[in-house]
């Protein structure tokens, strides 16, 4: 008896969501998770790896919990000839297309030394993955693929070296039923929600999704994981909270700018209407110029 209330009274602890960062990049990035995220890989880029290279990646389970805390992305090298890039994006931010070419064009060109030549280059890919939807992305599905195309035809693409996915969590949610059952749909509903009935049931057929459950499961047991979330959780709500605090202070300037704007405004029409009583009184020109600095096609137009 004693023991069957103990095992019913004894709490499950809820899983750390993969949506953080640092817990993304621990999830995806750690050397060890090769499998999970070579599977992951494949259902996004649609083809088949052969290996996938972690070791670039910082354990952040090893790092000082003191040091300033970082927003971290997963670095892949792909069959010793490709790089890739994954970045976890919980929050809206502000050129996010501009950010993702900018960090794309860094890892392009950084593994490229002086004395070689730009054939040395290796294609690189980038994958953002957000929990919003991007505005400029409204028509699209939740899953796009980008490169360089020639504008008219649109047929014709000018470098395999580019490549850039973006995924927009939310909009899985309005997909049509045949996406549902799309691999990538399963490991997105994952990330959204690992504790999820639907990922209990993918996890049946998908072995690497299992296995990806199962170390997120161990993470979460993990303190030092606990705090790095908590940690990133307070930079979330702290940088939400500056955002938030400027929006208003622009409010607030902007409504007493547009209440000056409003009372300049009004002076100015309140001199034409005088201007216009005082011509219907037949008084010159010259002298209602010289009352109210209004020009003469301006008391014209009246």
């Amino acid at each position: 008896m004693h023991q069957k209330q103990m095992v019913s009274t004894k709490e499950k602890r809820k899983l750390l969501s993969p949506k953080l960062d640092v817990i993304f990049q621990a999830l995806f990035g750690e050397v060890g998770s090769e499998r999970i995220t070579k599977k992951f890989l494949e259902v996004i880029l649609d083809k088949k790896l052969e290996e996938v290279d972690l070791s670039r990646n910082i354990v952040l389970r090893r790092e000082n919990l003191e040091d300033k805390m970082r927003v971290l992305d997963v670095f892949v090298k792909i069959n010793q000839e490709e790089y890739c890039n994954v970045e976890m994006q919980i929050i809206e931010k502000d050129k996010l297309i501009e950010r993702i070419l900018y960090y794309w064009s860094r890892i392009y060109g950084r593994n490229l030394k002086s004395s070689q030549d730009y054939i040395e280059l290796k294609k690189t890919i980038g994958v953002l993955i957000v929990n919003f939807e991007i505005k400029k992305l409204k028509e699209l599905g939740y899953h796009s693929k980008w490169k360089i195309i020639e504008e008219e035809k649109r047929k014709l693409i000018l470098t395999e070296d580019l490549e850039i996915h973006i995924i927009e969590i939310p909009k899985i949610y309005n997909i049509k039923e045949k996406e549902q059952e799309e691999e990538l749909v399963k490991w997105i509903n994952f990330i959204e929600n690992p504790e999820s009935k639907k990922v209990e049931e993918y996890m049946k057929e998908n072995k690497e999704l299992k296995e990806a459950k199962e170390k997120l499961e161990v993470m979460s047991e993990d303190e030092k994981m606990q705090i790095l979330a908590e940690l990133r959780l307070k930079a979330i709500r702290d940088e939400k909270a500056v955002e938030r605090f400027g929006y208003n202070q622009g409010m607030e300037n902007g409504i007493e700018k547009g209440i000056k704007q409003g009372k300049k405004a009004g002076k100015i029409e309140g001199i034409k209407e005088m201007a216009k009583k005082m011509k219907e009184e037949g008084i010159d020109i010259e002298t209602i110029q010289k009352i109210t600095n209004l020009t003469e096609e301006e008391i014209n137009s009246l």
